[in-house]
């Protein structure tokens, strides 16, 4: 795999994966459920991905003998379906993280409304 990578894709686990470099504290998986997704048939063939700032640091993996390429080169779309995917699942750790602070409402800021990578 690419190193370097900002975001990681595992497809069989149907995860994304926002790493350290792209800002994330740590980094921080997300299990996306969300079946008609990841069932596109441009994902078909797809084992993972790693995706960077550049082609040299981008790479998909294929299931089969097909060689490793570029994001650019699978011709999948952009990064936003997959960071998307993440930004909302955050989304909701950032609201219960907020609904479950013992403080008062005045004490812990407005609950988070929306979130963007």
């Amino acid at each position: 795999m690419a190193t370097n990578a900002n975001w990681t894709i595992i497809f069989d686990d149907r995860t994304v994966i926002k790493n350290f470099a792209e800002g994330a504290s740590e980094g921080i998986g997300y299990k996306v459920g969300d079946d008609a997704f990841w069932n596109q048939s441009k994902f078909s063939n797809i084992w993972a991905i790693q995706y960077g700032n550049s082609v040299t640091s981008d790479e998909v993996e294929y299931r089969d003998t097909t060689p490793h390429s570029s994001f650019a080169d699978a011709n999948i779309g952009d990064i936003n379906q997959f960071s998307s995917k993440w930004d909302a699942e955050y989304l909701l750790k950032l609201q219960a993280d907020w609904d479950n602070d013992p403080r008062e409402e005045s004490e812990k800021g407005s609950r988070p409304t929306s979130y963007t990578s």
